[in-house]
């Protein structure tokens, strides 16, 4: 039987992809769990992030990080465990801790230490020689917040000094960073780093839903999102693709049936 597709569906870019990039949070899933995510979300999984300090702890990591890139996945510890590192004074054993399990990204942020930002920039720079950087950008702290041309400047120089992709702070909440203590998005300030900076050099961490649907209807369905949950991967997608009620009608053009035209 000939397949049936449905028609007026937004192109979705194939894997591997440089935009529309799904980042999920791996929190310490056990390898058959990972197994069983991949089993039904693989296709739409790009990246997944050991999130803040769990690779220290999990076992059977280098099993786990294997599966991930057998199956065409990125995989990098998050921006935490760097940080723990750095403060320790350890910045060697950080890229000795990457090349034990073979890593070829990895995560430089400064959202829970003070670090100058050419220490920050100097830092990139080497790690870039080694391995593919992604910086994120953003305090942890909902208490700092930086003014729009700050976010633009901080960006800016760190995809000058080497960074594949800048990561907005958002954090597995989604209370800090590009967004308000409520989860609302700061939209003033993302509308402002966009006109300064491509949207395909930017993963916007955007772990609940209306974050999602606001940065799919602002940049369209091949943004880069992150810090998405393991079991809101295909959710994800639907939104991506307007097969669910927060954006089903975005992708709809004329002459379809029943449906407001409201955007």
């Amino acid at each position: 039987m000939k397949e049936i597709k449905l028609k007026m569906m937004p192109e979705r870019i194939a894997k591997p992809r440089q935009k529309g990039l799904t980042m999920v949070m791996d929190k310490g899933l056990s390898i058959r769990e990972a197994e069983d995510m991949l089993s039904v979300s693989g296709n739409y999984i790009d990246i997944v992030k050991l999130g803040f300090g769990t690779a220290i702890l999990t076992p059977n990591l280098e099993d786990k990080i294997k599966l991930y890139q057998s199956n065409n996945v990125l995989v990098y510890f998050g921006g935490t465990l760097f940080e723990a590192f750095l403060v320790r004074n350890q910045f060697e054993d950080f890229i000795k801790f990457l090349e034990k399990y073979k890593l070829k990204h990895a995560e430089i942020s400064d959202g829970s230490i003070d670090l100058p930002h050419e220490k920050k920039l100097e830092y990139i720079k080497i790690l870039s020689k080694h391995v593919t950087v992604l910086s994120e950008v953003g305090s942890k702290d909902v208490e700092k917040i930086m003014p729009p041309y700050q976010w633009i400047e901080l960006m800016q120089a760190e995809l000058k000094a080497g960074a594949w992709k800048v990561i907005a702070e958002a954090r597995e909440m989604g209370n800090v960073g590009v967004y308000r203590s409520s989860g609302e998005v700061r939209e003033g300030l993302v509308q402002e780093i966009l006109t300064k900076i491509p949207s395909d050099k930017i993963i916007w961490e955007a772990p609940l839903k209306a974050q999602q649907t606001y940065f799919i209807k602002l940049a369209g369905t091949n943004v880069n999102l992150g810090n998405i949950a393991t079991n809101d991967i295909i959710p994800l997608e639907t939104l991506r693709l307007g097969l669910r009620s927060d954006s089903f009608n975005f992708f709809l053009g004329r002459g379809t049936k029943y449906v407001s035209k409201k955007r």
